[in-house]
């Protein structure tokens, strides 16, 4: 098992529309960046652990959890004209976009934010303190580990 930090608007996409997904998941879609998009394709898998993390708001940080139900496949969006992520230069033979589907886990009782995570000294080396613009990016063990034992506190 693997584990992962992906972000998001949460006035676009949050931990509580995760939560509230009738059918229990949710797609991770729209992504764009070709390093977000390799590490969907290649790395991330069914039951990896993600931390869902709240970008571009008041107290940015990490919300809660979710888990992989569903590893990569193509992203319709991608081939949908009327979608705000279609690519004219994607096809059915040339596949450039991926989702995952998530399923909600746990919401903490409040975020860990960005700046308590940045005043944890084994944090930082963390991708997202030294990348922070990357969507989805890798998170170690112990790293999930502090960031959980922050959520509790």
């Amino acid at each position: 098992m693997n584990y992962w930090l992906f972000k998001s608007e949460p006035d676009e996409y949050s931990i509580d529309t995760l939560a509230n997904e009738k059918n229990g998941f949710g797609r991770w879609d729209g992504i764009r960046n070709y390093q977000a998009r390799n590490l969907i394709r290649d790395k991330i898998a069914e039951d990896d652990m993600v931390f869902f993390y709240h970008s571009s708001c008041k107290v940015p940080g990490v919300a809660g959890i979710a888990k992989v139900v569903k590893p990569a496949y193509p992203d319709p969006a991608q081939f949908n004209p009327d979608s705000k992520y279609y690519d004219p230069k994607s096809s059915q033979d040339n596949v450039r976009w991926f989702c995952v589907d998530l399923a909600f886990v746990e919401k903490f009782k409040s975020v860990v934010s960005l700046q308590t995570l940045k005043s944890i000294p084994s944090l930082d080396h963390m991708v997202l303190l030294k990348q922070g613009r990357l969507s989805v990016q890798p998170v170690t063990k112990e790293e999930w580990q502090t960031i959980v034992a922050a959520a509790k506190q």
